[in-house]
Protein backbone atom coordinates (compact mmCIF):
# COMPACT_ATOMS: atom_id res chain seq x y z
CA UNK A 1 0.00 0.00 0.00
CA UNK A 2 1.52 3.30 -1.12
CA UNK A 3 0.39 6.60 0.32
CA UNK A 4 0.28 9.54 -2.02
CA UNK A 5 1.68 12.45 -0.04
CA UNK A 6 2.71 15.78 -1.55
CA UNK A 7 5.83 15.87 0.64
CA UNK A 8 6.87 12.42 -0.55
CA UNK A 9 6.47 13.51 -4.16
CA UNK A 10 8.52 16.65 -3.54
CA UNK A 11 11.38 14.59 -2.18
CA UNK A 12 11.40 11.65 -4.52
CA UNK A 13 13.82 10.46 -7.14
CA UNK A 14 16.32 12.83 -8.69
CA UNK A 15 15.21 15.89 -6.71
CA UNK A 16 15.81 14.19 -3.37
CA UNK A 17 19.16 12.83 -4.54
CA UNK A 18 20.31 16.27 -5.67
CA UNK A 19 19.24 17.87 -2.39
CA UNK A 20 20.92 15.13 -0.36
CA UNK A 21 24.12 15.56 -2.39
CA UNK A 22 23.99 19.30 -1.75
CA UNK A 23 23.51 18.83 1.99
CA UNK A 24 26.40 16.37 2.15
CA UNK A 25 28.64 18.59 0.00
CA UNK A 26 28.07 21.78 1.99
CA UNK A 27 28.37 20.02 5.36
CA UNK A 28 31.61 18.29 4.43
CA UNK A 29 32.95 21.50 2.93
CA UNK A 30 32.27 23.33 6.18
CA UNK A 31 33.98 20.62 8.20
CA UNK A 32 37.03 20.63 5.94
CA UNK A 33 37.21 24.42 6.08
CA UNK A 34 36.98 24.36 9.88
CA UNK A 35 39.61 21.62 10.27
CA UNK A 36 41.93 23.36 7.82
CA UNK A 37 41.57 26.75 9.58
CA UNK A 38 42.16 25.31 13.05
CA UNK A 39 45.66 24.20 12.10
CA UNK A 40 47.18 27.64 11.33
CA UNK A 41 44.97 29.77 13.58
CA UNK A 42 44.76 27.61 16.72
CA UNK A 43 47.59 25.08 16.62
CA UNK A 44 49.85 27.40 14.54
CA UNK A 45 51.82 26.17 11.53
CA UNK A 46 54.81 25.37 13.76
CA UNK A 47 52.65 23.38 16.15
CA UNK A 48 51.01 21.49 13.29
CA UNK A 49 54.43 20.79 11.73
CA UNK A 50 55.65 19.52 15.11
CA UNK A 51 52.72 17.14 15.35
CA UNK A 52 53.23 15.92 11.79
CA UNK A 53 56.90 15.24 12.57
CA UNK A 54 56.01 13.52 15.85
CA UNK A 55 54.02 10.88 13.95
CA UNK A 56 56.93 10.21 11.59
CA UNK A 57 56.02 12.38 8.62
CA UNK A 58 57.84 15.36 7.15
CA UNK A 59 56.96 18.78 8.62
CA UNK A 60 56.16 20.51 5.29
CA UNK A 61 53.32 18.03 4.84
CA UNK A 62 51.30 20.20 7.23
CA UNK A 63 51.18 23.04 4.70
CA UNK A 64 49.86 20.70 2.02
CA UNK A 65 47.27 19.37 4.46
CA UNK A 66 46.15 22.86 5.46
CA UNK A 67 45.88 23.93 1.82
CA UNK A 68 44.00 20.78 0.82
CA UNK A 69 41.52 21.11 3.68
CA UNK A 70 40.85 24.84 3.22
CA UNK A 71 40.77 24.87 -0.59
CA UNK A 72 38.93 21.55 -0.71
CA UNK A 73 36.39 22.82 1.82
CA UNK A 74 35.77 25.99 -0.15
CA UNK A 75 35.44 24.03 -3.40
CA UNK A 76 32.94 21.65 -1.81
CA UNK A 77 30.86 24.47 -0.36
CA UNK A 78 30.78 26.19 -3.74
CA UNK A 79 30.14 22.97 -5.62
CA UNK A 80 33.21 23.42 -7.81
CA UNK A 81 34.56 20.20 -9.32
CA UNK A 82 32.91 18.27 -6.49
CA UNK A 83 33.68 14.77 -7.73
CA UNK A 84 37.35 15.55 -8.34
CA UNK A 85 37.76 17.38 -5.02
CA UNK A 86 36.14 14.51 -3.13
CA UNK A 87 38.45 12.00 -4.81
CA UNK A 88 41.53 14.13 -4.06
CA UNK A 89 40.58 14.42 -0.37
CA UNK A 90 40.13 10.65 0.10
CA UNK A 91 43.89 9.89 0.42
CA UNK A 92 44.18 12.76 2.91
CA UNK A 93 41.51 11.16 5.12
CA UNK A 94 43.02 7.68 4.78
CA UNK A 95 46.37 9.14 5.83
CA UNK A 96 44.75 10.89 8.78
CA UNK A 97 43.09 7.64 9.85
CA UNK A 98 46.31 5.67 9.56
CA UNK A 99 49.04 8.08 10.67
CA UNK A 100 47.18 10.56 12.83
CA UNK A 101 44.78 8.25 14.65
CA UNK A 102 46.16 4.83 15.15
CA UNK A 103 48.71 3.46 12.73
CA UNK A 104 48.81 -0.28 13.05
CA UNK A 105 46.71 -0.26 16.25
CA UNK A 106 43.31 0.08 14.59
CA UNK A 107 41.17 -0.71 17.59
CA UNK A 108 38.58 1.31 19.46
CA UNK A 109 40.70 1.10 22.61
CA UNK A 110 43.80 2.48 20.88
CA UNK A 111 45.41 5.30 22.89
CA UNK A 112 45.61 7.31 19.66
CA UNK A 113 41.98 6.46 18.87
CA UNK A 114 39.67 8.46 16.73
CA UNK A 115 40.50 6.72 13.46
CA UNK A 116 36.81 6.05 12.89
CA UNK A 117 36.11 9.73 12.13
CA UNK A 118 38.48 10.07 9.13
CA UNK A 119 37.52 6.53 8.06
CA UNK A 120 33.85 7.52 8.01
CA UNK A 121 34.77 10.77 6.28
CA UNK A 122 36.46 8.67 3.59
CA UNK A 123 33.17 6.86 3.02
CA UNK A 124 31.23 10.13 2.81
CA UNK A 125 33.74 11.51 0.30
CA UNK A 126 33.27 8.37 -1.78
CA UNK A 127 29.49 8.82 -1.66
CA UNK A 128 29.91 12.47 -2.67
CA UNK A 129 32.12 11.50 -5.60
CA UNK A 130 29.44 9.06 -6.74
CA UNK A 131 26.55 11.51 -6.28
CA UNK A 132 28.20 14.60 -7.73
CA UNK A 133 27.56 18.21 -6.78
CA UNK A 134 23.82 18.11 -6.31
CA UNK A 135 21.77 21.29 -6.52
CA UNK A 136 23.01 24.87 -6.24
CA UNK A 137 26.55 24.14 -7.39
CA UNK A 138 28.94 26.61 -8.99
CA UNK A 139 30.06 23.94 -11.40
CA UNK A 140 26.80 22.23 -12.35
CA UNK A 141 28.35 18.89 -13.26
CA UNK A 142 26.15 16.17 -11.94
Amino acid sequence: MTASLPAAAALSGDRATRRAATLLRVTMGGLFLFHGAVKPFVFTPAGTAGYVQSIGLRGPLDYLTIAAEILGGLALIAGFRTRLVALVLIPLMLGAAWFGHGGSGFTFSNPNGGWEFPAFWTVTLTVQALLGSGAYALDDRR
